[in-house]
């Protein structure tokens, strides 16, 4: 798992792909953070995503770098505790002038049941579960 979040942190930005009734939404995001060994992501609890999440919490992401790309298929589950939101936004503090933990806004999803795979052109492909 540390190595697919450094990978999207290395990345900076991934595409988050979700479901909107039965249409796919997806989005730029930047976020990732682990925490008590668990895998999240933020966002803000009033965007379509979050609401999204909620009603299906089923997702995807892909990220590129450097030639290999990174998919990350999994489900999302709410922590809507202090100490989860403070870590995340301790990791990334320019989210402070959007977000504070205590604010009733600040969104932060942990990945359960998640496969991960790394792909290129050039190697075979490399799973990660967690």
């Amino acid at each position: 798992m540390e190595k697919v979040c450094q990978f999207l942190k290395d990345a900076q930005t991934y595409y988050l792909a979700t479901v909107d009734g039965d249409r796919p939404r997806v989005r730029p995001f930047g976020t990732a953070h682990i925490f008590e060994g668990r895998l999240y992501i933020q966002t803000g609890k009033t965007k379509p995503v979050a609401k999204q999440i909620l009603a299906n919490p089923k997702v995807e992401l892909c990220a590129f770098r450097d030639g290999t790309w990174l998919r990350v298929a999994g489900e999302l589950a709410l922590d809507d505790r202090v100490e989860a939101k403070k870590a995340m936004l301790d990791a990334y503090p320019m989210l402070r002038g959007m977000y504070d933990e205590n604010d009733g806004n600040t969104a932060v999803f942990y990945f359960t049941h998640a496969v991960a795979t790394f792909s290129s052109f050039t190697a075979p492909p490399e799973t990660v579960t967690f």
